[in-house]
């Protein structure tokens, strides 16, 4: 079953490398707890197939990075990138795209978050493993109220812009 709009974002254990211990947060892989973390909270959320990839490096991350300022004057609290890759990967990818308080750059390790949204991509057979889709969504509160899902190899629906217009 895959995730729609309306439905409540299930509960998994992703993970966020930090680089500068804080008050709460060691440096290192830190648990993020999905129902913790978007308790009260509102987050623009964009799934990529892997960091480090052209078009998510090029386009899809940077376009988010570079509308941080926007979605936070439309209420935004956060804003998520989430991949199947492991939380140094994408702590990494992080610093490369200069994202430091813009946007969280979060692992989905295992991708048992994004099974349970629905939103695999099996790439096994070209030696890839289990990735997600491309997606954006808004959640409001743990709610999914915007969903974009990419039905391509391009990115169309799920940039910062379309996100934008939705909230």
């Amino acid at each position: 079953m895959t995730i729609k709009v309306g439905d409540q974002l299930p509960d998994a254990r992703l993970a966020e490398y930090i680089d500068v211990a804080s008050e709460g947060c060691s440096v290192g892989p830190n648990k993020v707890m999905v129902a913790d973390a978007t308790k009260g909270k509102k987050i623009a959320i964009f799934a990529v197939p892997g960091a480090f990839t052209p078009t998510c490096s090029e386009q899809h991350a940077p376009g988010y990075i570079q509308a941080a300022d926007q979605f936070k004057a439309k209420g935004v609290d956060e804003i998520w990138c989430i991949s199947v890759n492991d939380p140094f990967v994408m702590g990494a990818w992080a610093r490369d795209q200069k994202a430091d308080g813009k946007v969280r750059f979060i692992a989905d390790g295992s991708g048992l978050f994004t099974k349970a949204l629905g939103l695999e991509f099996d790439l096994t057979k070209g030696g890839l493993g289990v990735r997600s889709q491309r997606y954006s969504m808004l959640v409001d509160n743990g709610v999914v109220k915007a969903l974009n899902v990419e039905d391509s190899g391009h990115l169309e629906s799920s940039t910062a812009e379309k996100l934008l217009a939705q909230i």
